[in-house]
């Protein structure tokens, strides 16, 4: 048994012993798992880990530009809580980076991507349009819509 969780680990390299169980397991050799960790320890074998690679996005952050001036840049994202009965409230929070002037706090049960295109419509009408706008990678936030409205 030992000889065959050792061959598995040899030819899969990157499986762990949870796996090496599956395969076993499909073999016919009916064995714990834990029985599996175990002699996985005693032949020494660990997974390697893999060093994360970083992503592009996060590298382009050092070059964003200072606002210098009002409504120039404008960091939008959603604040989440829940109400004593378990239903969750989003609220939509557009923040100017230069001023801190909040003009958007706007409180839903959902939202879509549509939702939010309507609410900066209604608002940037009276405010104003940055020319920037940050944003994470939130499913809202890279809609169809939402890039169309942002052109």
């Amino acid at each position: 048994m030992a000889k065959r969780i050792k061959e598995i680990c040899e030819t899969r390299v990157r499986y762990c012993y949870r796996r090496g169980h599956v395969l076993l397991d499909r073999e016919g050799w009916g064995i714990n798992v834990k029985k599996v960790y175990r002699i996985y320890k005693q032949l020494g074998k660990q997974l390697r880990h893999k060093t994360p690679e970083r992503r592009v996005k996060a590298k382009l952050r050092n070059d964003r530009a200072e606002a210098v001036g009002p409504s120039e840049v404008c960091a939008m994202d959603f604040v989440r809580d829940q109400l004593a009965t378990g239903k969750e409230l989003r609220v939509l929070t557009v923040v100017d980076t230069f001023s801190r002037y909040a003009p958007v706090l706007d409180v839903r049960y959902s939202y879509r991507g549509e939702d939010v295109v309507a609410t900066l419509d209604r608002v940037c009408r009276t405010a104003g349009y940055p020319k920037t706008i940050r944003v994470d990678q939130g499913s809202e936030f890279v809609s169809r819509d939402m890039d169309l409205w942002a052109y």
